[in-house]
């Protein structure tokens, strides 16, 4: 393989950096599935305050996450194609607006999460889903929940196998399978968020406070069913078919960016005035 075809991550995951991701993604599971995770005898499991704790506590880990991130090696370069492709992520969701769940956004998280690693991808999720947010003025509570959950989706496409040696049809089956997975799965995750607390539900659908997981477990998948799967199946649609279609064209605009960017390459100045008590001239290598 040339060192052009070798794969080149705009972001290298150092200790600290995988140590913030663990840390935000292990309080993002239980700010997700506190309800299915509390005990009967807990003040959490009886709590109507914790949704909206987790909500104030997630901005603060995702700013953490992202700083570490970025001062583990989110050069210039890297930074600018960030705002680019989140730029473009952002442009994409308004196009759907979660119309029975056409949103574009996703395949372009995978694709890119697959190209530029998976903390790049963490990052690109995260900041794209909060421009959208900005555009199509979803802000609320939630938002700190899509982000995490965005920045996921994209993580998990980063962490794929054979980013360096698959290619062709194989990847984007590869890819296309996993994008139906994480549209479905995102929409499974996002109802956690606001199905403990929206009253007026169905006994059989609504969370009980304090109840056997299994019995609130068995109302959640209702809640789902009833609710949700009809945006996230076709999400699941929307993804693959584009994946299948438009992926092998942004894969490799997306991989001849990033070799022409060379984020790891080393950035040398040269001084044009030279050495003290020297003339002026062009700088020799």
């Amino acid at each position: 393989m040339t060192a052009a075809a070798r794969r080149v991550r705009a972001v290298r995951l150092g200790p600290r950096s995988v140590a913030a991701l663990c840390l935000v993604s292990a309080i993002g599971v239980v700010a997700f599935g506190w309800p299915l995770l509390a005990g009967s005898g807990s003040g959490l499991a009886h709590s109507q305050d914790a949704p909206w704790l987790f909500a104030a506590l997630l901005p603060l880990l995702l700013a953490v996450v992202v700083a570490t991130v970025a001062d583990a090696g989110l050069d210039a370069k890297a930074i600018a194609m960030l705002g680019v492709l989140a730029a473009a992520g952002a442009a994409l969701r308004p196009l759907g607006a979660g119309t029975a769940g056409i949103e574009p956004m996703f395949f372009l998280m995978v694709l890119s999460g697959r190209v530029l690693g998976p903390g790049f991808g963490f990052v690109l999720g995260s900041v794209a889903m909060f421009a959208s947010a900005l555009l199509t003025g979803g802000v609320g509570p939630w938002m700190p929940f899509q982000m995490l959950s965005m920045g996921w989706v994209a993580m998990g496409a980063g962490l794929l196998p054979g980013p360096d040696r698959l290619r062709g049809r194989r990847e984007l089956a590869l890819l296309a399978g996993y994008g139906a997975v994480a549209s479905v799965g995102y929409g499974l995750v996002m109802n956690l968020q606001g199905w403990p607390y929206i009253g007026g539900l169905a006994s059989g659908v609504s969370f009980v406070p304090g109840d056997p997981l299994a019995a609130n477990l068995a109302r959640y998948l209702a809640y789902c069913l009833a609710t949700s799967l009809g945006w996230d199946l076709p999400r699941a649609v929307v993804t693959v078919v584009l994946t299948s279609t438009l992926g092998g064209t942004v894969l490799k605009a997306l991989r001849r960016a990033t070799r022409r960017a060379a984020f790891e390459a080393p950035v040398a100045f040269a001084d044009p005035a030279g050495p003290p008590g020297r003339p002026s001239g062009p700088a020799r290598p």
